[in-house]
């Protein structure tokens, strides 16, 4: 089954770690996906751009939709980025989500979501 793990954490966050800090959370990013791949969990993934850059696009007056700049939440913690996963139980993808470096070192949180077949809503 797939699963879409979401990743949420505080914009500019990795800007305030020293270099180490920030060595050893990209090692362990590469480290995981490297997992992933050999594995064949992994179907893909891929970093977000700064929130600063989102536009939300939601109903608005008279049927027409209403885009305005930012993200749709009122949080410190934003959407970052996300991975694809395809694994054989909802545990190992949580599994998965909690090894994930925002996670373990405790600057983010991961949602893990199973994704739909195409064939209907039914999960």
């Amino acid at each position: 089954m797939k699963y879409m793990l979401l990743i949420w954490n505080r914009p500019g966050f990795v800007e305030e770690l020293s270099e180490e800090e920030r060595n050893a959370i990209f090692g362990d990013v590469d480290r995981i996906m490297k997992e992933l791949t050999e594995s064949g969990e992994l179907v893909g993934g891929d970093a977000l751009a700064h929130p600063s850059q989102t536009r939300t696009v939601r109903p608005g007056a008279g049927g027409r939709a209403e885009i305005t700049d930012g993200p749709f939440v009122e949080s410190k913690e934003q959407f970052a980025g996300y991975l694809m996963i395809d694994c054989e139980t909802p545990e190992r993808a949580a599994e998965i989500g909690a090894s994930w470096p925002d996670v373990a070192r405790g600057v983010g949180v991961l949602e893990v979501r199973p994704v739909m077949e195409q064939a209907g809503t039914e999960m």
